[in-house]
């Protein structure tokens, strides 16, 4: 979205760090197994909005933007409410259609690259029939090992290896703002918050929402001041953390996502050479790469958009605009489609 290759590597170390301190910090405080990590369907909806042509400075405002609802969310119950009155079905269906093109990517690049992408499918679905938690840890890290070992990384330049961490001045536009503050709002409360509450409730711990909202709501504003986008609650990371896999006793796994904090903190110290990597990469892997990490993310959001007949037709509306990348008025696919979807499901009802 405009970000220069130094800007880039930036926001990630930085990002990485976020999410290092703030999941030992909450996991040390609460003594819940709290991860908080990056929300990948939210990354895909920025790259799938590249298009829009807005500079970074007012990505980062809408990136603020979208930090400050979810610390509303924490301290003012109502906003929470208010989102989830928005039927299910039409938020999956809005996320469903931002993450088809990356689907639809993993096909095209297994056609022109199928030395690198096809050993990566088949791998994914081998795993995640007996072991689906790491099937998409394993598939992708594969698919970097043989991208990287390949004449498509030959142009990778790498400079320096610490990034610069120069701040980012945020502007605000309105219609910046509703093209991605808030349908990245909707999309990390819909596809990472809410699920990560699920989950950890599923596990047996009832983790207090305001107060991990508010936190990591401010810690994201903190990270968008050099480029970052968001700090939210784990959803897949959380099932590895809060089970028995991590400690018996359920009191101690707290330690477990302590330690996880830690490795994304090391983690950060490789910012500078992986962004070097990615922005030498074609685009059309990076993009197939994705698609594979988000195949169950995309299959779970297209069951729960249709799984009620009252809102189907609106879920229907909501994914094909999304599907469609269309951008009005300068503003993205996302918001026109959550737009649709709701008025079409308003409509139903009063008819």
């Amino acid at each position: 979205m405009g970000a220069s290759n130094s800007q880039i590597s930036t926001a990630l170390a930085v990002m990485l760090v976020g999410y290092g301190v703030m999941s030992i910090a909450l996991s040390v405080w609460l003594k819940m197994p709290i991860s908080v990590v990056w929300s990948t369907p939210g990354a895909a909806f920025l790259a799938a909005s590249a298009g829009l042509g807005l500079s970074f400075e007012l990505a980062v405002g809408a990136f603020m933007v979208s930090s400050l609802l979810i610390v509303v969310t924490g301290l003012w119950p109502a906003l929470g409410s208010l989102v989830r009155k928005i039927p299910p079905q039409i938020s999956a269906a809005m996320l469903a259609g931002v993450i088809f093109p990356f689907v639809v990517a993993t096909v095209h690049s297994a056609v022109d690259f199928p030395a690198l992408i096809l050993p990566v499918i088949v791998v994914w679905f081998l795993i995640n029939r007996f072991l689906p938690l790491w099937a998409t840890p394993i598939a992708i890290g594969l698919g970097f090992v043989l991208i990287g070992a390949s004449p498509e990384a030959s142009d990778a330049s790498f400079g320096s290896f610490w990034p610069e961490l120069a701040l980012v001045i945020p502007q605000f536009e309105l219609a910046a703002i509703i093209a991605i503050g808030i349908p990245l709002y909707l999309i990390t409360m819909a596809s990472q918050n809410l699920p990560g509450l699920a989950i950890m409730s599923s596990l047996g711990y009832q983790v207090p929402a305001g107060k991990v909202f508010a936190a990591t709501g401010s810690a994201s504003m903190v990270t968008s001041l050099f480029g970052g986008f968001g700090l939210n609650l784990a959803a897949i990371t959380a099932a590895l953390n809060a089970d028995s896999s991590a400690a018996k006793d359920p009191n101690k796994r707290w330690i477990a996502s302590s330690w996880g904090g830690v490795i994304y903190i090391l983690f950060a110290l490789f910012a500078a050479p992986f962004a070097a990597f990615v922005l030498a990469v074609p685009r059309e892997l990076l993009l197939s790469l994705a698609g594979i990490a988000l195949i169950n993310t995309f299959a779970n959001a297209i069951r729960g958009a249709v799984t009620d007949d009252s809102t189907r037709l609106a879920a229907v509306v909501t994914f094909i605009i999304g599907a469609a990348s269309v951008t009005i008025l300068g503003i993205g696919g996302a918001f026109w489609a959550l737009l649709a979807g709701v008025i079409v499901w308003l409509l139903g009802r009063k008819l």
